[in-house]
């Protein structure tokens, strides 16, 4: 059996990676996570029984990196210099210092990962950071190939794409060598479709994209309150704010849960009317059936403008019926939902102090390990080796 390779997992968060690499199936263990976000900390700890790390990256040096000699270092620095929100700084901003401290040893360290793989916001692909990072790998002898990809492309009704380098250390290759150092917008190299597109894949068209969602499974897939109440359940019932906020879930189906997997009721993720009111023209609003929605972020549960997408549990009774928004039954999608379009699996859980606004906030800032996982395999795959050649991956 071959001797598994040795990961470290950078910004850790609540495991996103982990779990990526555990579900692509490779032989690999992680020999130690850095996190310095103590809440994240307790929710790995919970889940992988280990701890990781919680000093500052910033401060870690090439003798503390060079006594792991990991093969594969997986890294989701903070991506709030590169979003259209922030205020752009790039690598001025001193969340970015971290990433340029690991960027800045990979030159001077005994044993250089084999493998790096990058992950974060559309938009860090023109950064000067980004600039920095191919000047460093190019000057240390990796090839990349690099990604813009959104579970949408994986068949999850969750809009949140996303940039990622794949990185390899000379002479290891990638298995489709004609795509190292381009930007792709396919996951078809991962599916072993290589030939399905040129050299130069072209940003997915609005007509791709209206493909993809089609055959995304729908949102009621991932839910952990099942709803489809049609407008005629509710006619007789007065949906005054007070009753609103009391009694939805006497109309969630006959035998579905109220209460969900953190403890709360269906009413706990209930959209108060007044915020119906101020706000409703800006909510994304989707139903069971619906095959896309919004990004959750961080913010999600404390705003609703611009945070994620909100649940509709009340059916027009008539198909193409637009009813008024304070009859839709709005609710939030609750944490175990969006972990579910993250693509967690089952087993992934908080711990009980954990707050239902702290447990939004953390997924706000994890990944797709519906895409993830995919190019993690993809990552450490290799091309069939040419019979003289005796290529193989040095470990």
């Amino acid at each position: 059996m071959e001797e598994p390779l040795k990961v470290l997992e950078f910004y850790s968060g609540v495991g996103g990676m982990r779990y990526s690499l555990l579900i692509s199936g490779v032989n690999a263990t992680v020999v130690e996570a850095f996190e310095i976000n103590d809440v994240a900390n307790h929710v790995y700890q919970h889940n992988f029984g280990h701890r990781p790390f919680q000093g500052n990256i910033q401060s870690l040096t090439v003798t503390d990196l060079d006594k792991y000699q990991a093969h594969v270092w997986l890294l989701s620095p903070p991506c709030q210099p590169y979003t259209r929100q922030g205020l752009q700084k790039d690598s001025s901003d001193a969340r970015t210092f971290s990433f340029l401290n690991i960027l800045e040893l990979i030159p001077q360290l005994s044993h250089p990962p084999l493998m790096l793989f990058v992950e974060n916001v559309v938009g860090f692909e023109i950064s000067d950071t980004h600039s920095k990072m191919i000047e460093v790998l190019n000057e240390t002898n990796y090839v990349t190939q690099e990604f813009i990809l959104s579970p949408l492309q994986f068949e999850v009704p969750y809009s949140r794409p996303r940039y990622f380098c794949l990185a390899k250390r000379k002479p290891l290759r990638f298995k489709y060598p004609k795509f190292n150092n381009q930007l792709l917008y396919t996951p078809s190299p991962l599916l072993d479709h290589d030939d399905d597109f040129p050299n130069n894949s072209p940003e997915p068209s609005a007509l791709d994209w209206d493909s993809t969602i089609m055959s995304c499974e729908p949102v009621q897939k991932f839910l952990e309150f099942e709803c489809h109440i049609e407008e005629k359940e509710i006619e007789s019932h007065c949906l005054n704010e007070a009753e609103h906020s009391h009694s939805l879930s006497d109309f969630v189906q006959r035998g579905v849960p109220k209460v969900g997997s953190d403890g709360c009721s269906v009413d706990q993720y209930l959209v108060p009317l007044s915020l119906i009111d101020r706000w409703g023209s800006a909510m994304d609003i989707v139903y069971a059936d619906s095959k896309r929605c919004c990004c959750f972020t961080k913010s999600y549960y404390r705003y609703v403008k611009g945070t994620g997408s909100l649940l509709a549990t009340i059916q027009p009774e008539l198909k193409g019926k637009v009813s008024p928004l304070e009859k839709q039954g709005l609710r939030y999608f609750t944490p175990r939902e969006v972990a579910n379009l993250h693509s967690f699996p089952k087993e992934f859980g908080f711990p009980d102090h954990i707050s239902i606004r702290q447990r939004y906030a953390l997924l706000g800032n994890s990944l797709s390990i519906a895409v993830v996982a995919p190019l993690i395999k993809y990552l450490v795959s290799e091309p069939e080796p040419h019979p003289s050649s005796g290529l193989s991956m040095p470990l």
